[in-house]
C-alpha cells in the first residue's frame, strides 16, 4: 500500500496514545517533543499520560506539558498500582478508535505509530510491535524475554516474537472484552485472539534507555508464566472448572493407587518395612500441599475477578485528572 497516496484513508482514525509513567522525569519532555515531531500534521490523536504513583517530579512535568494542550490528558493515580493497572486506567479514559500504548522511557519510537495504524487499516484488529533489533542487555532482559515469549506462544497458540513490547495498536472495540489484572497487559493480543480478533505483528524500532532505571527484572518472567496459566484457565475452564479440578483429582487418585501398590510390592517381595523411613509421608505431604495451594490460587483469582467485575470496582483509584472535560485531538 502506498502510504502517501492513501493518507486520507489511513489516517481517518482518531488515535489514543496511552503512556504509563513511573519515575520518568528526565524522559517526559523529550518524549512529548518526539511524539509531536513524529505525529503532528499526520494523524488525529490524543495523549493520555497515566502517572502511576511516581515519587519524583514526573507529575509536575506532566502538568507543565499539558498546559495549553487540550489533547494532552493526564491521570494521576493515588499510588503505584503497576503497569497493567495504569494501562487499564488509560484505556477506560480514552476516546479514540485506535488505542496505542507505549512506554515513557524513550525506548519505543513514536515514528512507528503511523505504520501501526496502516496495518490496522489493512484489516487487523491488533498489531503487535516486534523489537527485532532490541537494545537491551542479554542476560537480564533479552534471554528472559525469549524464554517467556516461547512459552506464551506455545501455551496460547498465538505466535508472536515479542509480547513484552508495549508499542501496539488495538481497535478500541476489541478491548471492551478484555479486563486487565496482574501483569496481563502483555497478554492483550492473546485474549483478543481468543475472542476472535485478527492479530499480526510488525518490526518496530527500539532505542537504548538514556535516562532512569528499568523497572523490569528477570523475576518478571515467573509472574508472566503464572498470569498465562490463569488466563488459559479462565478462558477454557471458567464455566466448567470441574474439568480441571476433576482431572487433578483423578491424577491424584492414580498416584495414590500407584504408590500404594508399589508399597505393597516392597513390603511383601522385598520385606522392606516402610515405617522405617519418612520419605513416603514427606512425599505425600508435599504432593497434597502443592495441589491444595494451586487450587486455592485459582479460586482466589476467580473470586477476585468476581469481586471487581460484579460491582464494577476498579483496580486503581484516581487522584486527579487534567484536560478531560471534552475530547480534544491534535488535528491533521
Amino acid at each position: 500500500m502506498n502510504l502517501n497516496a492513501d493518507k486520507a484513508n489511513i489516517y481517518k482514525y482518531k488515535a489514543s496514545l496511552i503512556i504509563p509513567v513511573y519515575n520518568e522525569e528526565e524522559n517526559l519532555e523529550l518524549l512529548q517533543a518526539e511524539i509531536e515531531k513524529s505525529l503532528n500534521g499526520k494523524i488525529s490523536y490524543e495523549i493520555i499520560y497515566v502517572d502511576d504513583g511516581s515519587k519524583d517530579a514526573s507529575y509536575e512535568i506532566l502538568e507543565k506539558i499539558s498546559q495549553g494542550k487540550d489533547y494532552v490528558k493526564v491521570i494521576k493515580l493515588r499510588r503505584n498500582y503497576g503497569q497493567t493497572a495504569a494501562m487499564q486506567a488509560g484505556i477506560e479514559n480514552s476516546s479514540g478508535e485506535i488505542l496505542i500504548p507505549l512506554d515513557s522511557d524513550l525506548q519505543n519510537d513514536p515514528s512507528d505509530i503511523p505504520e501501526l495504524i496502516n496495518k490496522i487499516d489493512e484489516g487487523y484488529d491488533v498489531v503487535s510491535g516486534w523489537r527485532k533489533n532490541r537494545k537491551d542487555t542479554f542476560i537480564n532482559r533479552k534471554l528472559p524475554s525469549v524464554i517467556a515469549n516461547s512459552i506464551i506462544s506455545w501455551i496460547s497458540g498465538v505466535k508472536l516474537h515479542d509480547y513484552g513490547c508495549s508499542l501496539k495498536a488495538y481497535k478500541a472495540d476489541v478491548l471492551q472484552y478484555v479486563k486487565l489484572y496482574g501483569e496481563l497487559h502483555r497478554f492483550i493480543p492473546v485474549c483478543a485472539s481468543w475472542y476472535g480478533a485478527k492479530v499480526t505483528e510488525m518490526p518496530v524500532k527500539h532505542h537504548a534507555r538514556r535516562f532512569g532505571k528499568s523497572k523490569y527484572g528477570i523475576n518478571r518472567t515467573v509472574k508472566v508464566i503464572l498470569d498465562l496459566i490463569v488466563i488459559k484457565f479462565l478462558t477454557n475452564y471458567a464455566t466448567r472448572p470441574i474439568y480441571v479440578f476433576g482431572g487433578i483429582s483423578v491424577a491424584s487418585m492414580l498416584l495414590f493407587f500407584g504408590s500404594s501398590i508399589w508399597a505393597l510390592i516392597l513390603k511383601f517381595s522385598e520385606g522392606i518395612d516402610l515405617d522405617s523411613t519418612p520419605l513416603p509421608v514427606i512425599a505425600a505431604m508435599f504432593f497434597t500441599v502443592s495441589v491444595q495451594i494451586a487450587m486455592m490460587g485459582l479460586l482466589a483469582d476467580m473470586l477476585m475477578r468476581t469481586y471487581y467485575e460484579s460491582q464494577d470496582k476498579k483496580i486503581y483509584t484516581v487522584e486527579k485528572r487534567l484536560n478531560f472535560n471534552q475530547a480534544q485531538y491534535a488535528s491533521l
